[in-house]
């Protein structure tokens, strides 16, 4: 009869680094949340949606990759979507180039909200995040992300470099 393996149980470095990373992985994004929904009335996926939307050309994404850029489910990508256009701010539509897909779009309007929403978004996520940290951590914080999400999903566009693709160079 086999022994079953002993759990590999954390040290108690990784005991704390654990800690602090689960402690972020919950705080921030409230943190966050409460920002956009104070100054903007967005939930920060709705600001995701419509930001990644704004960075691309003619504002327009497949549903597909928006989801992926988002890291959103298709079927919650479609409810915000479906509240982001009660408002104005983005439309769907057949993709014109396969009908079989739908397209997400950032109106005029849509893009003045994210405009006007950006600055203060922008100045939160420096002082949660940028402004604890030096050059050399931004650095690792990014190798550490992607390492992280490579573990995690091998396939995802973070790894792959598809994202790269939606964002813009500054």
């Amino acid at each position: 009869m086999e022994t079953p393996q002993e759990p590999r149980w954390l040290d108690n470095e990784e005991d704390q680094a654990w800690i602090a990373l689960s402690s972020m992985l919950m705080r921030l994004p409230a943190a966050l949340d409460a920002q956009l929904q104070r100054d903007a009335g967005l939930s920060h996926f709705e600001y995701q949606v419509m930001a990644g939307l704004s960075m691309v050309p003619e504002r327009t994404l497949r549903m597909s990759e928006l989801a992926a850029f988002v890291e959103g489910s298709l079927p919650r990508l479609s409810q915000v979507v479906g509240r982001l256009e009660k408002r104005g701010w983005v439309r769907r539509s057949p993709d014109p180039d396969d009908g079989r897909y739908t397209v997400a779009t950032l109106t005029d309007d849509g893009f003045d909200k994210v405009v006007a929403t950006a600055p203060g978004h922008v100045e939160a996520v420096r002082g949660y995040v940028f402004d604890a940290l030096t050059k050399a951590q931004v650095r690792q914080l990014t190798t550490i992300g992607r390492r992280i999400v490579g573990a995690v999903d091998p396939h995802h566009p973070l790894v792959t470099g598809a994202l790269d693709r939606l964002r813009p160079e500054k």
